[in-house]
């Protein structure tokens, strides 16, 4: 999918995090539907402690006092009344028969066998008071009659239910007790929204940590991967951390060796049979001095000077695949310039711009067979090269033009393959070998650049080399 994250870091803290906020969202639903729960219970608990405690105290008193005392004891939650009708069980709004039940349950407990209680629970809304409606220090003053079907005796209060209790004392006198519950189980708990939004930011940073330690080897990995295309000499992962990590470790530093052997051997190979092509080569040459024939002796002088070439090429190229040369600051500009005065000896003509303006960390050597194939390929087939050197803190970029006639778009990429000649004007009869553009590319890959090549917009051709600053690791140059 394109919304997923494409790293693997990204898509662990997203799994993580992800995990971690279901987990969090169902604990709070838990919770508040447990804490509304624990509200309930405990409200409805305290308001029929309350409601037994004045029955009995009312039980204690003759009609006069009741009737003095009523008004002081009635009082928002709690509305007190000794004029109401008697309600039966199980009045109030539907789906509030548990509720009712439970809260009956708790004060017929409390006032015990000497007392009748019966309990209603309804819905009770947000009323403005109507007119005539006073509090006071002796309480309210009642309305005459209940809402229809209601029974509740507030005039102003929050939303909520109402548990309306009517008990009967012992000398026959029916109470009604209003008890107002506001929705208390609505209200946001912000100490544990604090408490999880701390849990969730702690859980976030100790994964993040996490993730990052357990991906950590994976980045190591794959940068020693792409070095090792630049360096096959490069020095082997170390094998540490946990045993996955370790097996991945030891098996890309066997990887790597046998490569590098592999690679070692076939070049000794051919370096070998490179070298010991020189003397049949040679004996040749003598034998073909002693031909009478002018024009045989040209053929195979001009072929055996063909071949020699191609040795001497061959062997150039072999040897700086298993270079040793150190790295050093190269001044790039001094090295232009005297490649510039080794080709004007032989009249090439090559024009400077630009300026490096460090010193280059490389390969002295192996930056000279580069840039030197490259100049005598514009000058020898483009009549004259330009050079144009551009440097910023990131990278060296040096571009070669040339006036010459170009290349087919096709034979772009395949000019640096090894021993690869182009028909026409690069071919043969000019003594090129098909191995100065492969040096010259595996110089620059060692030093973890790129060398391409274009064709110019008014012709010609222009050879693109571009070398970090700081180089993932210069390996082995050509």
């Amino acid at each position: 999918m394109r919304l997923l994250p494409r790293s693997l870091f990204s898509r662990l803290v997203l799994v993580l995090l992800g995990g971690l906020v279901v987990a969090q969202l169902l604990s709070f639903a838990v919770h508040m539907h447990e804490r509304g729960e624990l509200l309930s219970r405990a409200s409805g608990r305290q308001a029929a402690q309350r409601i037994a405690d004045i029955a009995r105290f009312l039980d204690s008193l003759d009609a006069k006092e009741r009737r003095a005392i009523v008004p002081v004891l009635s009082a928002p939650p709690l509305t007190i009344s000794l004029d109401r009708a008697p309600i039966a069980a199980g009045d109030g709004e539907a789906g509030e028969g548990a509720r009712g039940a439970l809260f009956g349950g708790m004060l017929r407990r409390l006032l015990g066998d000497d007392f009748r209680a019966e309990v209603a629970v309804v819905e009770a809304p947000a009323e403005a008071p109507e007119p005539g409606t006073m509090r006071g220090f002796n309480g309210p003053k009642m309305h005459g009659d209940w809402p229809p079907g209601k029974g509740i005796m507030h005039a102003v209060a929050q939303p909520g239910i109402s548990f309306v209790a009517q008990v009967r004392l012992r000398d026959g006198t029916l109470v009604t007790f209003d008890a107002r519950q506001p929705a208390q189980t609505h209200n946001w708990p912000l100490r544990l929204l604090l408490s999880l939004a701390v849990l969730l930011v702690a859980v976030v940073a100790v994964s993040l940590v996490a993730v990052r330690w357990a991906t950590r080897p994976l980045n190591s990995l794959a940068d020693a991967a792409d070095e090792l295309g630049g360096n096959i000499n490069r020095p082997p992962m170390k094998e540490e951390g946990p045993t996955e990590v370790v097996r991945a470790a030891r098996a890309f530093n066997t990887m790597q060796a046998r490569l590098a052997g592999y690679i070692r051997d076939r070049t000794r190979v051919l370096a070998a049979m490179s070298h010991d092509l020189k003397t049949p080569i040679t004996r040749l040459r003598l034998r073909a001095e002693l031909l009478e024939d002018s024009q045989v002796r040209a053929k195979f002088t001009k072929d055996l000077d063909e071949m020699e070439s191609m040795v001497g090429s061959t062997l150039d190229f072999l040897r700086g695949q298993e270079s040793g040369e150190p790295v050093r600051p190269v001044d790039v500009m001094a090295l232009l310039e005297s490649l510039q005065s080794d080709l004007a000896e032989v009249g090439g003509a090559v024009k400077i711009e630009g300026a490096a303006g460090a010193p280059y960390p490389g390969r002295p050597q192996a930056l000279k067979r580069c840039l030197a194939n490259l100049l005598e390929n514009a000058v020898k087939y483009g009549k004259s090269a330009s050079v144009i050197v551009a440097d910023d803190d990131a990278r060296l970029e040096i571009r070669i033009r040339d006036e010459g006639p170009g290349l087919p778009q096709a034979e772009l990429e395949k000019v640096f393959e090894p021993f690869y000649r182009v028909e026409g004007s690069r071919s043969r009869e000019t003594g090129g070998t098909g191995l100065g553009l492969t040096i010259a590319k595996s110089v620059v890959e060692a030093h973890g650049g790129r060398l391409t090549l274009a064709n110019r917009d008014k012709g010609g051709l222009e050879a693109a080399l571009t070398l970090p600053r700081l180089p993932r690791g210069t390996g082995s140059a050509a």
